[in-house]
């Protein structure tokens, strides 16, 4: 959601893409065609480069911008669906991190199929970004999704079952509702080492 605010059409992030890589990526509607810049950046890594030096801070602030908003309203659990989670270093933000992976071969179909794409583009993509294992090894969870869609759901719902357990008294402290209870606790005792001093 945030990625996609970012580069919708006149947005700051939309004209910063298009005049780094021109009207040819832009549909006849004004909307960028992602599977045509996809196709440019997967293929050529300094445009790749520019396109994440271009858009990584927008959409960096956009999901901090969102998680505040669900943090203020008091959400016990946000899930980031992140794809660069690692790449741009919003890893260090989540607790825990949750890798879904999937075999190589299954990922390879299934980016064939999703973007009608060759095995060769497909391959190309998924050579650019981290690989999945290594992903996998610096996830405190890991989704297993090379099997059916029902698999991976069930795995999902056990996931967020277990996400939703109480907190610790760590993690407690690190929430909304932490937070209030220590502002709170420290202005009474303030307030109760002030009268006593008067």
């Amino acid at each position: 959601m945030v990625v996609t605010d970012k580069v919708q059409k006149c947005s700051g992030g939309w004209k910063k893409v298009v005049k780094a890589f021109g009207n040819d990526i832009l549909l006849e509607s004004g909307e960028i065609n992602r599977a045509h810049l996809g196709q440019i950046v997967f293929s050529d890594p300094s445009k790749r480069w520019l396109l994440n030096r271009l858009l990584v801070p927008h959409i960096s602030w956009g999901i901090m911008w969102e998680i505040a908003k669900l943090w203020m309203k008091g959400c016990k659990v946000i899930i980031l669906d992140i794809p660069l989670l690692f790449e741009i270093k919003m890893d260090r933000w989540t607790n825990p991190v949750i890798v879904v992976w999937v075999n190589p071969e299954t990922q390879i179909q299934r980016l064939m199929s999703r973007d009608g794409c060759s095995e060769e583009q497909a391959q190309s993509r998924v050579s650019a970004q981290l690989a999945l294992d290594w992903k996998k090894s610096k996830a405190d969870i890991v989704i297993n999704s090379s099997g059916s869609l029902d698999t991976t759901r069930q795995q999902f719902r056990e996931v967020l079952r277990k996400v939703s357990e109480p907190l610790t008294l760590k993690e407690h402290l690190g929430s909304r509702d932490g937070l209030i209870s220590v502002v709170v606790c420290t202005a009474v005792g303030v307030l109760l080492a002030r009268r006593n001093l008067l």
